[in-house]
């Protein structure tokens, strides 16, 4: 097509509003995570009871079998602890945890004491000869005895051996014993009941099965609170576990954030001082570790960060991320960089090409601050900081090339990078040989990753991330690039480019549906998909088109 066609004038104006939609979108989305957000009050930033464990230090793990948390540590934490909480939950009894009851008392709390029972019958027995010894030791300082957490969710013990280990501790203590699992669980064993002091629930709303909008979701707290005393008429029951986490990934329309957390909290509160509830909070401490087992969102999880500081106030306004103005600076300096960028072998003359360069700058600084906040929540390790980085590395690079293709092509130049070739040839070409043009490498590159991670998260999603920051450079670059097209091109694509093109569809498209298309950050991870793939799609059909 040639330039001066009703479709070249139609993809300049639209490309324009794109590279003006991009930069504004990053400005607002970092101001938006600025801005102090309004939220309930809770009625006291005193809490009945939190869960607690000490493994919050880097490293520190309990699958670590020679961990040992010193006396000294615990007597720290729970000294903090103790000007905000009434008493602890416990899940285990070893690695130090023994110490906890004693430590406790001295600072006036009480202890919910737990044993740890797993499919490890070895482990179980030395588990029970400790709890049971403490409980006789301990008595005084301790609210309850659970036997086992969550081990029917997991299915490492079936309900007859877990009534037989819950059964002995009764028989060796007047201490209160219970169980404590998902309330689901409770529904499907209800002959548990009859073995337990009374009945431990565990309800989160963002980890159901039909995950609750955190707006939503102390409403569904007290809704099920309320079938379980009516299921289990006569017993008592205790929330032995809820909250929300502050990082994570969002689960239909259960948002994981610092604000979000503080107005489940707040709320459940307000709520549960209108009741006769004991309930436990998790949980004290962020617990790094358990991002090994449940991705980013699992350790974020606690009213207190790894360094002991509360994330979020009990009154008052709350900010989702104080850093934000840092993002605006890395856009300020991408705008720099790109411009700088734009005067090496420039191919094209007015202030289009600068502006141009300035806004997608602007756009790739604050899309990187993204990716850098993301890292900075979600690595674990060094071989995760060192591929996340090489992974930004080479956005940030793609990101130049494309923006100086983007600037020739909206200040009226032609890009050097693309091949001439005349309009009436259709080539085939194969991987590896005769390029389509100077993107193509970087292209398939960007598409076979954005496939790559796809099908994790169709196949194994639950605990992913959506890496929107990362991946919005290369798609929406290329989805520029296919717009401003200003001849008739008649290249037929790589076919490995068509065939990932077709599954990006399918795979954008599919995690919407799986997301319930509640999940606004699953539109937005699709709307990537389709920017890359779209223009591949529809140069095979043109080049279809030429050949028939």
């Amino acid at each position: 097509m040639s330039p001066h066609t009703p479709s070249a004038r139609f993809a300049r104006p639209l490309a324009w509003i794109v590279l003006i939609l991009c930069a504004l979108a990053g400005a607002v989305y970092w101001w938006t995570l600025g801005r102090p957000v309004n939220l309930p009050d809770a009625p006291s930033a005193r809490i009945a009871c939190v869960s607690y464990a000490p493994f919050r230090l880097k490293g520190e793990t309990p699958f670590d079998i020679n961990a040992v948390i010193s006396p000294e540590r615990i007597d720290a934490d729970l000294r903090a602890l103790s000007t905000r909480f009434d008493c602890v939950r416990t899940y285990s009894m070893g690695q130090g945890l023994g110490a906890v009851p004693d430590i406790a008392g001295r600072y006036g709390m009480k202890v919910i004491m737990g044993i740890w029972l797993s499919r490890d019958t070895v482990a179980n027995e030395r588990e029970m000869a400790l709890g049971i010894a403490a409980a006789k030791r301990d008595r005084a300082h301790l609210r309850g005895i659970v036997v086992g957490n969550e081990v029917l969710l997991r299915g490492e013990l079936t309900p007859k051996q877990l009534s037989a280990y819950i059964e002995r501790v009764r028989s060796q203590t007047d201490v209160p014993v219970t169980y404590a699992d998902v309330w689901e669980f409770w529904l499907r064993h209800p002959e548990l009941a009859k073995a337990v002091t009374y009945l431990t629930i565990h309800i989160l709303p963002y980890w159901e099965d039909e995950p609750v909008a955190p707006e939503r979701a102390v409403q569904h707290v007290a809704d099920v609170y309320t079938r379980m005393k009516s299921e289990f008429a006569g017993k008592d029951i205790m929330i032995g576990e809820t909250g929300w986490p502050s990082q994570g990934r969002t689960r239909r329309d259960a948002s994981a954030s610092v604000v979000n957390e503080a107005r489940y909290l707040r709320e459940f509160l307000v709520y549960a001082s209108t009741v006769n509830m004991p309930y436990n909070v998790i949980e004290a401490f962020d617990q790094p570790w358990k991002r090994d087992l449940e991705g980013t969102v699992g350790g974020y999880w606690g009213i207190f960060d790894v360094d002991a500081k509360p994330k979020f106030p009990m009154q008052g306004p709350v900010v989702e991320e104080p850093r934000w103005t840092w993002a605006l600076a890395a856009g300020g300096i991408g705008a720099i960089v790109f411009l700088l960028a734009g005067v090496w072998r420039r191919r094209w003359h007015g202030g289009a090409g600068w502006l141009a360069l300035a806004l997608t700058g602007f756009a790739t600084g604050t899309a990187l601050a993204a990716h850098t906040r993301l890292l900075l929540f979600a690595c674990r390790n060094t071989t995760e900081w060192t591929i996340g980085i090489a992974a930004g590395v080479l956005a940030l690079l793609t990101a130049l090339s494309l923006a100086r293709a983007l600037a020739a092509r909206l200040a009226g130049g032609v890009p050097a990078a693309v091949t001439t070739v005349a309009p009436t040839v259709v080539k085939r070409r194969r991987i590896g040989r005769d390029w389509t043009d100077a993107f193509t490498m970087q292209r398939f590159f960007w598409m076979f990753v954005l496939a790559l991670y796809g099908l994790l998260l169709v196949f194994n999603g639950r605990y992913r991330d959506f890496p929107v920051g990362l991946f919005a450079l290369p798609c929406i670059g290329f989805g520029l690039l296919g717009i401003l097209r200003t001849r008739a091109d008649r290249l037929l694509p790589l076919i490995e480019e068509r065939m990932l093109a077709i599954l990006l569809v399918l795979l954008g498209i599919t995690v919407v549906g799986q997301e319930l298309a509640a999940n606004a950050v699953s539109w937005l991870w699709c709307g990537l998909n389709l920017a890359i793939a779209i223009p591949v799609l529809l140069a095979w059909q043109k080049a279809r088109n030429a050949q028939s």
